[in-house]
């Protein structure tokens, strides 16, 4: 063989086992990929297994949300505080106690229908299921407008600093609020479920976006916003996100509610799939968004490997509306 050939064949087996990406040895990417998704998986059944003790407990329990509500209602108040100090690294800050009571509050009145049960489930709630959080949004602009009254001097940046609180109580609040009313869903029979496929389908397609791009991602998806994210991550994010959905509404949430609207024909599992795992992954771009803006690379680190409340709820969140539409008009 001449020089000039063995030359070649090195160089073709060099770019084999270089990362297309990050000019990482491939067996050095496969490593650290495997320790880190070892991790992830470990920390995440740790978290996986309370919530489906929870939900058990929530499933078996006389009513509703009596142990996953008193969850949603501490999540609210961790992001919250979270996203305020988000904003506070470019020196934006709201009244801290407005924005965690306002959410506390939005969230609290997903309650509000329950003061009005008669006998026999019969119901005289004058605002109906989002009427409550609507207006407990309106109450928390309120005081947020009360408290920049209060503190006014000059002019300056009341209007960012109002901006701030409003869009607090949009993405920590509201968005909470999808989420609890999912175990509601068909007055609550099938919210267990309904509740479990959302954080199900949107973990795993967080998982397989991660694996997947880590080892074989080449094309930048977001090279701005999010220079890690491939196109080839999206794809498998989807594929597991779309296992996922036909594991948990062909054979999970069946056995769950025992409902005879279960399990889903194929097209709307995949369907749910490709929907909350395109969600999920916009949520993730969405706190990305917000982050990068800020300068900050994560909303805490009180989780190694997961950051923050924020970062592991930024996906749900975005989600949650989808996955309440397509529960509440029947797609799964």
């Amino acid at each position: 063989m001449s020089r000039h050939a063995e030359v070649g064949r090195a160089s073709s087996t060099a770019d084999f086992l270089i990362s297309p990406v990050a000019g990482i040895p491939l067996s050095r990417r496969v490593v650290y990929t495997t320790m880190m998704l070892v991790w992830r998986l470990s920390l995440g059944t740790v978290f996986i297994a309370a919530l489906a003790a929870l939900a058990w407990l929530d499933q078996h329990a006389s009513h509703p949300g009596t142990y996953l509500f008193p969850l949603a209602l501490a999540l609210s108040v961790a992001a919250s505080g979270e996203l305020l100090g988000l904003f506070a690294a470019r020196e934006i800050r709201p009244v801290a106690w407005i924005v965690n009571g306002g959410n506390l509050l939005i969230v609290a009145s997903n309650l509000g229908p329950l003061l009005f049960l008669g006998s026999g489930g019969r119901s005289s709630d004058p605002l109906g299921t989002f009427g409550w959080p609507a207006a407990a949004l309106a109450l928390a602009l309120l005081a947020a407008f009360a408290s920049e009254m209060g503190r006014y001097t000059g002019p300056g940046r009341v209007t960012e600093t109002l901006a701030a609180a409003m869009l607090a109580f949009a993405y920590v609040g509201l968005l909470l609020t999808f989420v609890v009313q999912l175990r509601l869903v068909d007055g609550g029979r099938v919210g267990v479920a309904a509740l479990l496929s959302l954080v199900i389908v949107v973990k795993m397609c967080d998982t397989g976006a991660y694996t997947v791009g880590r080892l074989i991602g080449r094309h930048k998806m977001a090279p701005v916003l999010s220079p890690k994210k491939t196109v080839e991550g999206a794809i498998g994010g989807l594929t597991f996100a779309c296992f996922g959905s036909w594991a948990t509404l062909q054979w999970m949430a069946p056995a769950i509610s025992h409902a005879s609207r279960l399990p889903a024909q194929a097209w709307g599992w995949l369907a749910y799939g490709l929907l909350i795992g395109g969600a999920g992954m916009l949520g993730d771009l969405a706190e990305s968004l917000l982050k990068r803006d800020l300068g900050r690379k994560d909303s805490s680190t009180w989780m190694p490997g997961f950051g923050g409340v924020l970062d592991v709820l930024d996906s749900i969140l975005l989600a949650a509306p989808v996955a309440y539409l397509c529960w509440a008009f029947g797609l799964v």
